[in-house]
C-alpha cells in the first residue's frame, strides 16, 4: 500500500508546482501591461467664465458709462439712483424715469421729492448767483406742482399700498436750449410708460399702465454742480428743469 501512495504524492506535488508557475506568469503579464499604459492626464480645471460663474467687474472694467450712481442705496426706497455720467442720453433716460418711480410704502411723497431735488443744478444762463438760486427754486416748485403725481393721488395710491415704475419706451428727441451760449444744455423728450400696482384688502395686486410724454432739461458741462461728498464731478450731467408740458423739436 505504501509503494502505491508515493507516486500519487509526487504527481500531486508537480501539479501544485505547475499551477504556481502558471499563476506567476499571468501576474507578470498583468504587471507588464499596467507599467506600459500611459499615465492618466488631469481633468482640466473649470473655466472661471463657465455658465455657473458670474464674472465680476472691477473699477476699471465698468460695463457701461451709466453704471456708476450717486447713491445705490436709494433703490431700497423704491427710487431711481442718479447716474454719474457725462452721457446725456443715459442721464436723461434715468431722469425721466426717476420723476415717476416710487413706492408709497417705502417713503413719503415729501421724502421722494426732497430726493429728486438733489438731481438739480443751477441754470448757468443766469449770471448772478441770486438769479441762479431763484430759478433753481422755481424749477423745483414746478416739478412738485405740475410734473409729478399730485399729493391727493399719492394718498389714494398709498391707501392701497401702491407703487409706480416708469420706463422710457421711445427714442429721446432733442431740442436746443434758448440763449445757452455754452451749448452744454439740452432738452430731452420721450414717451414714458407708467406701471401702477395696487393691493386690495386681501393683498391681491392689480397692475395697470398709463403712458405720458415728458421733457427734461439737463446740463452736461463744466458748469454743472455735483452732489457734495460724492464722486460726481463738474461736467457730469445734472437736471436743470422738468417741464409741465413736453417740448418738441
Amino acid at each position: 500500500m505504501m509503494a502505491m501512495k508515493q507516486p500519487q504524492r509526487r504527481a500531486l506535488t508537480w501539479a501544485v508546482i505547475g499551477a504556481l508557475v502558471l499563476v506567476a506568469g499571468v501576474v507578470a503579464i498583468v504587471v507588464g501591461a499596467i507599467s506600459a499604459a500611459p499615465a492618466p492626464t488631469a481633468s482640466p480645471a473649470a473655466s472661471p467664465t463657465g455658465p455657473d460663474v458670474t464674472p465680476s467687474f472691477g473699477p476699471s472694467t465698468t460695463p457701461s458709462t451709466g453704471s456708476r450712481v450717486v447713491d445705490e442705496s436709494v433703490r431700497s426706497r423704491g427710487w431711481v439712483p442718479e447716474p454719474i455720467t457725462a452721457g446725456r442720453a443715459v442721464y436723461v433716460q434715468a431722469a425721466l424715469e426717476a420723476a415717476a418711480t416710487f413706492d408709497t410704502q417705502k417713503s413719503s411723497r415729501a421724502e421722494w421729492l426732497d430726493y429728486l431735488d438733489t438731481w438739480f443744478t443751477p441754470d448757468t444762463r443766469y449770471t448772478s448767483e441770486a438769479d441762479r438760486q431763484k430759478r433753481l427754486a422755481a424749477a423745483q416748485l414746478e416739478l412738485r406742482q405740475a410734473v409729478v403725481l399730485p399729493d391727493q393721488q399719492w394718498t389714494s395710491l398709498a391707501n392701497e399700498r401702491g407703487r409706480v415704475a416708469a420706463t422710457v419706451t421711445t427714442d429721446i428727441s432733442w431740442s436746443t436750449v434758448p440763449e445757452d451760449a455754452s451749448g452744454d444744455m439740452s432738452i430731452g423728450t420721450a414717451d414714458v410708460l407708467l406701471t401702477y400696482t395696487r393691493q386690495d384688502n386681501t393683498g391681491t395686486e392689480t397692475t395697470y399702465e398709463e403712458s405720458t410724454r415728458v421733457s427734461v432739461q439737463v446740463l452736461c458741462g463744466p458748469g454743472s454742480v455735483p452732489v457734495p461728498d460724492t464722486s460726481q464731478s463738474p461736467g457730469d450731467c445734472r437736471v436743470v428743469r422738468y417741464f409741465a408740458e413736453p417740448i418738441e423739436p
